[in-house]
């Protein structure tokens, strides 16, 4: 990109020695060919730069779009990993409450209580559980394949050559 900057200055600096020249042989006599040659290096010149704007115009709007892209990646990522995270903490709390329900039954069994309403209680929780570890498994595999995704349309997209940038 400064390398397109630095041509640009050259040429606006030539473009200004031009019409400093020609001003100065304006009230000379000036040769016809000489005078015709001089006008079509600045038509020349305006036309690199011309092209030169353009370019640096279509690199920004190019690096505008990535950047876009960039950031519309990175809330996707964020909403999967917030999406695995609560699974996650959903499963840690019905592991939790598992783990007290069985403590609680096997004191109840120790104690020669066999109470129904704790044997109920344990198998709730550990249904909860198991729906908890599948939830969770889902998130993980979905922020797996999203970033798997990204990555395989970014290999899909070749990159720019790098002589375009020169």
């Amino acid at each position: 990109m400064s390398e397109i900057e630095e041509l640009q200055r050259r040429i606006n600096a030539a473009l200004d020695r031009i019409g400093r020249g020609l001003e100065a042989g304006a009230g000379a006599a000036a040769d016809p060919a000489e005078l015709a040659e001089v006008k079509q290096a600045l038509a020349d010149e305006k036309l690199a730069n011309e092209q030169l704007e353009e370019r640096v115009k279509t690199l920004r709007d190019k690096r505008n779009a990535l950047e876009e892209e960039l950031e519309a990646l990175r809330e996707q990522n964020a909403q999967a990993l917030s999406r695995l995270d609560g699974e996650l903490q959903s499963l840690r709390r019905a592991n939790q409450q598992l783990r007290d329900n069985n403590v609680a039954l096997r004191e109840a069994n120790a104690a020669g209580v066999g109470e129904a309403h704790l044997i109920n209680k344990s198998m709730m929780a550990e249904l909860e559980s198991l729906r908890a570890n599948r939830a969770a498994d889902r998130a993980e595999t979905s922020a797996i394949l999203s970033e798997l995704t990204a990555v395989l349309e970014a290999a899909e997209t070749p990159d720019t050559p790098k002589s375009e940038d020169a």
